[in-house]
């Protein structure tokens, strides 16, 4: 328990279809001038180096960020954060969601992260500690019981579990009921693989039985090594904006051509 470290996944595929979507729905949300908040629940180290051994041992970004550069044009919120990480950090720079956030979002609205491994937290707190950001060492899902309904009431959380601790997959529709009865007009974003085990299906059937509003988004891609179970990335959003929809299909059609 408590093993998982981004850093050999960071860059991969997944994280493109998830970080692509949650930059342009971010930068949706700040065009009007109101506050938001932003809550994520398994926030890593949020800014990763794709040129460390751990990185560069699985292979997961050469296959993932490094081949879909050239999808995103300059003016896309995620290829802008891309950009400004790299000026930054340098060119081996990768953003987690939680520095994503920090890049799109203003001083009026308020990020809460929560992390409980002990030294991702504390990767996590250095990299945010330029940002008006709140970093909880805490359970995820215990630090948004505790916060929903947030102030400011509109805004978005991120469910990013790295399915580690099995009985996510079968917690995770309860959980998110929950969330959703407390805060009813936030946008709740869950990512969640795509397995060759398929032990995911359970999970996303039980959630669209409950919330069959709901928008889902899957994406598919080669394994990024021989024998790896990941063939994909799937996204379930309560209360997505407009044109979210719309955005995720340019976002499979990129997708596609991996095929």
């Amino acid at each position: 328990m408590l093993s998982y470290q981004h850093i050999y996944h960071a860059g991969n595929m997944a994280d493109v279809h998830k970080h692509s979507l949650l930059a342009w729905t971010l930068d949706y949300l700040t065009r009007k001038e109101k506050p938001l908040s932003y809550i994520e629940t398994h926030a890593g180290r949020a800014l990763y180096d794709l040129g460390r051994d751990e990185a560069l041992k699985t292979g997961e970004a050469a296959a993932g960020i490094m081949l879909a550069r050239d999808w995103f044009g300059s003016d896309h919120p995620y290829a802008r954060t891309l950009e400004r990480t790299r000026a930054e950090h340098g060119s081996h720079a990768y953003p987690g969601s939680p520095l994503i956030a920090a890049h799109l979002l203003r001083d009026t609205d308020r990020l809460h992260l929560a992390e409980l491994h002990p030294a991702e937290h504390a990767a996590l707190d250095l990299a945010m500690s330029p940002y008006p950001v709140t970093c909880h060492l805490r359970d995820g899902f215990e630090t948004a019981f505790a916060l929903c309904p947030p102030t400011p009431r509109r805004g978005l959380m991120l469910i990013d579990p790295s399915y580690e601790i099995k009985t996510d997959y079968a917690d995770i529709p309860r959980h998110i009921a929950k969330l959703h009865r407390a805060w009813n007009v936030g946008i709740i974003m869950l990512w969640y693989p795509i397995l060759t085990s398929r032990v995911h299906l359970p999970m996303i059937q039980q959630l669209m039985g409950r919330h069959p509003q709901a928008l889902r988004h899957e994406v598919r891609f080669p394994p990024a090594r021989i024998g790896h179970g990941m063939v994909g990335s799937g996204l379930f959003m309560l209360n997505p904006p407009y044109g979210l929809a719309e955005e995720a299909a340019l976002r499979a059609a990129d997708f596609a051509t991996l095929a």
